[in-house]
């Protein structure tokens, strides 16, 4: 199907939550709690209507999510179901695979997106709600389901942008779905209630209902995860797919009935605006930012820096000839990456493992930037946004769980049978002496309620 009046692109942009409450085969009773998000569920619906779309994209946090990785759902169609939630409230849709492939075609051809690792063969209830109101009014279009990633929110924004490409390649009339609820975190909520839930939704009501889109990549990940919110990497995709154009939007519901946030908000394109590349002054800023840091950072991180940029971009091991007298020493030490304030590469040695502090600089740098199972090695184009740390360890000691300080002591948790989980102290979201053992054992794979943990501490003196 193809858009005859003009060339194609996303025209407009829902945001839109999935409670299986709101459902009534689900919720029954409970349904009437959610009245306001239902209405909004019908207005977009109604919309959609209005609009008539060849395609819909539509972005779920419960569709298969890869931390590396955007999955794009593969195949001609899926299926799926309310059952686990009791209902008997089944679904059909049509996949766009002539928009994948022009997706594949748009996209930068290292950027990982595609539906090479699609295993999502049936549909998630983040795609299920959503459609069931929109269904009830309009059906005649093609599906493009989009998974989150453990990425950083600026790489969800640039998979928007490349969305955007590809509606536009194919001729496509597209509206997209971002689906998310808000914070679960809200008083009431069974998750529990902190306050930069009320905090998150908000501020993320606000951002979204002014078209401040760009504003979406400065919540950073501790806050983002102390809120508990669901959606906001959804909302940033569909930001993306705006990058570059003015945009008029409006408020069409918002409610936290059972203590999780539900907002609904409408998004319509308008004319270009050369102001609004959001993810350009992103990655400006960024590199402003890491060039203030190069500028105050000390010898052991210029050290570590110059280590990773020369292995990056020649693949040679940086000769450190004239050592400085405070590299000297000999102690464990730790190298940390982060890119788009998101940990992008962290390596170290308890221990000292060679000659000197210099030489374990260079060797964790190495490893920290190339060989951190948990990433890709770093790439060249990367390197104007790396910030990097630094942290020199005393001689670990024993200790007992009282004698631990979040702020002040990393934690060594082991095993006699040798497992062993390390964390440094000082970190953003670690709170309590009790989530820095458990973080600690899990990196170890130590069981903290079943397996005997020992444990000792150390302090650090971190070069920034």
């Amino acid at each position: 199907m193809r858009w005859k009046e003009g060339e194609g692109m996303i025209v407009e942009g829902f945001m839109v939550p999935h409670p299986p409450v709101a459902v009534p085969e689900v919720g029954h009773a409970e349904t009437n709690k959610c009245k306001t998000t239902i209405a909004g569920y019908q207005k977009v619906a109604e919309r959609i209507a209005e609009i008539a779309p060849d395609l819909m994209i539509l972005s779920s946090p419960h569709a298969v999510l890869y931390r590396d990785w955007f999955n794009v759902s593969g195949g001609e169609r899926a299926y799926g179901d309310l059952h686990r939630f009791g209902a008997n409230v089944q679904m059909e849709v049509s996949y766009d695979t002539e928009f994948i492939d022009a997706l594949k075609k748009v996209k930068d051809p290292d950027f990982p997106c595609g539906t090479e690792y699609d295993r999502d063969v049936f549909l998630d209830h983040g795609t299920i709600v959503p459609l069931y109101y929109i269904n009830q009014k309009y059906t005649n279009y093609k599906l493009v389901r989009i998974s989150l990633s453990g990425f950083s929110l600026a790489m969800h924004y640039e998979l928007g942008m490349y969305l955007e490409k590809a509606a536009e390649l194919l001729g496509r009339k597209a509206v997209y779905v971002a689906s998310g609820d808000l914070s679960h975190c809200m008083p009431g909520s069974s998750y529990g209630c902190h306050p930069e839930g009320s905090v998150y939704d908000e501020r993320i009501m606000k951002t979204m209902s002014s078209g401040n889109f760009g504003e979406l990549l400065a919540y950073g990940p501790a806050f983002l995860d102390a809120a508990m919110e669901c959606g906001h990497r959804s909302f940033t995709i569909m930001a993306g797919a705006f990058d570059g154009y003015d945009v008029s939007c409006q408020q069409w519901s918002h409610e936290a009935p059972f203590g999780i946030g539900y907002g609904v908000v409408h998004v319509k394109r308008e004319g270009i605006d050369e102001h609004r590349h959001f993810l350009n002054q992103y990655l400006q800023d960024q590199q402003a930012k890491v060039e203030n840091e190069k500028a105050k950072e000390d010898g052991f991180v210029s050290l570590a820096r110059k280590t990773i940029e020369t292995y990056v971009r020649d693949g040679k091991v940086l000769k450190v000839h004239d050592v400085p007298m405070a590299m000297q020493g000999r102690a464990g030490v730790f190298v940390s990456l982060h890119k788009d304030g998101m940990l992008r590469g962290c390596i170290g040695t308890i221990l000292p493992v060679r000659d000197n502090i210099a030489q374990e600089i260079v060797h964790n740098a190495i490893e920290a930037c190339s060989r951190d199972p948990r990433f890709t090695p770093v790439e060249e184009d990367e390197l104007p946004y790396l910030s990097i740390s630094v942290d020199v360890l005393s001689k670990p000691e024993s200790c007992e769980m009282r004698d631990l300080d979040v702020k002040k002591y990393g934690v060594i948790c082991f095993t006699r049978d040798g497992r062993r989980g390390l964390l440094l102290p000082d970190l953003d979201g670690v709170d309590s002496v009790k989530q820095q053992v458990q973080i600690a054992c899990k990196k170890g794979g130590i069981d903290p309620d079943s397996d005997h943990v020992l444990l000792q501490r150390f302090t650090v003196t971190r070069h920034v």
